[in-house]
C-alpha cells in the first residue's frame, strides 16, 4: 500500500507539471487553431534562467518572477516573428515552425547557457515528509499548489473577464471576433505570452526535482501534447486531467513494470487516443454542415 502511495504521490507531481504543459497547448490551440511543439522549451526558459538568475546572486521570488517575464517575452516575439507573418498558410506549415522554433531556441539556449544539467533548491527546503509510509517533497506541494493554482486563475480569466471571453470568442469563430470589434491580433499575442508564462512557472516548479538543462523542452513537449489530447485538445479541464492521469500512468508503469517503458506511454497514449477516441476525454466531437 506504501508503495502504492508513493507511485500516486510521484504521479501526481509530474502529472501536474504536464497538465501545465497542456493548458499551454490548450491556449494557443484555442486562439490559433495551431499545436505549439516549442511548448516544452518554455518550461526548460523558465528552469534555466531562474538557475543563472540565482547564480547571479539574485533572490528566488526576484528571479522567478524574471525568468516568467522574459519567457513570455519570448512567447510573443514567436508570435509576431513566426506564427503572425505565415497566418494563412496550412496547419500543418504552422506546426513545423513551431518545431523550427522549438529548435532554434534549444540551439541558443546551448550557446547562452550551457550544456550542464542544473537545479536549485526547493521552496520549503529539501527535507522529505512522511505520510503513510511515503516520502512526499515540499517541493511536490509546490508543484501541485502552482498546476491547481493556474487552472483556477485560468477559469476565473476566461469567465469573468471581458478579454477571457474576448479568448473564448476568437477560438470560436476568428472571423465572427473580427466582425462584433475584437482585435484577434492582440488575443493571438496574449495567447502566445500567456502560454509561456505558464510554461516558465512550470519550468521553475519542477527543476529542484527533475532538474533542467537545454535539451529537456522536446520532450516534455511530447508529453504535454498526449496530456493534452487524452484530455482532448483545446479544454482546459481535460488537459489538468489528461495531464494528472498520464503522470500516473508513467508512476505505474516505472513502479510495477519497469522504468525503462516509462517514456512509452506517452506514445502508447497518442497512438490510442487517434484510434479509440480521436476528440480524447472530454473534446468535443466536431460536426460540419455539407
Amino acid at each position: 500500500m506504501a508503495d502504492l502511495l508513493q507511485f500516486l504521490v510521484s504521479g501526481i507531481t509530474v502529472g501536474a507539471v504536464y497538465a501545465l504543459l497542456a493548458l499551454g497547448f490548450t491556449i494557443i490551440f484555442n486562439a490559433s487553431d495551431v499545436v505549439n511543439f516549442a511548448q516544452g522549451e518554455f518550461v526548460m526558459l523558465g528552469g534555466m534562467i531562474t538557475v543563472f538568475a540565482l547564480a547571479a546572486g539574485l533572490p528566488l521570488g526576484l528571479a522567478a518572477l524574471i525568468a516568467i517575464v522574459l519567457t513570455a517575452g519570448i512567447g510573443v516575439l514567436l508570435n509576431k516573428l513566426a506564427i503572425e507573418p505565415a497566418r494563412g498558410a496550412p496547419v500543418v506549415s504552422l506546426i513545423i515552425i513551431t518545431i523550427g522554433a522549438s529548435i532554434f531556441i534549444q540551439g541558443v539556449a546551448q550557446i547562452v547557457f550551457d550544456k550542464q544539467i542544473h537545479r536549485y533548491p526547493g521552496i520549503s527546503g529539501d527535507a522529505p515528509l512522511r505520510f503513510a509510509g511515503a516520502t512526499i517533497l515540499p517541493q511536490s506541494l509546490w508543484v501541485i499548489f502552482g498546476a491547481t493554482a493556474v487552472f483556477v486563475a485560468l477559469w476565473l480569466f476566461f469567465t469573468r473577464t471581458l478579454t477571457g471571453r474576448a479568448v473564448l470568442a476568437t477560438a470560436n469563430n476568428r472571423l465572427a471576433a473580427a466582425l462584433v470589434g475584437i482585435n484577434t491580433r492582440y488575443i493571438m499575442t496574449l495567447s502566445f505570452g500567456l502560454s509561456a508564462a505558464i510554461g516558465a512557472l512550470a519550468g521553475l516548479l519542477i527543476t529542484p526535482i527533475t532538474l533542467t538543462s537545454y535539451d529537456v523542452g522536446i520532450p516534455l513537449a511530447l508529453k504535454g501534447f498526449a496530456a493534452a489530447m487524452l484530455g482532448g485538445l483545446g479544454n482546459p479541464f481535460g488537459a489538468l486531467v489528461g495531464g494528472l492521469l498520464l503522470g500516473v500512468l508513467e508512476a505505474l508503469t516505472a513502479g510495477y513494470i519497469s522504468s525503462q517503458y516509462k517514456d512509452a506511454v506517452a506514445f502508447i497514449v497518442i497512438i490510442g487516443v487517434l484510434f479509440v477516441m480521436p476528440q480524447g476525454l472530454f473534446g468535443r466531437k466536431s460536426t460540419e454542415r455539407v
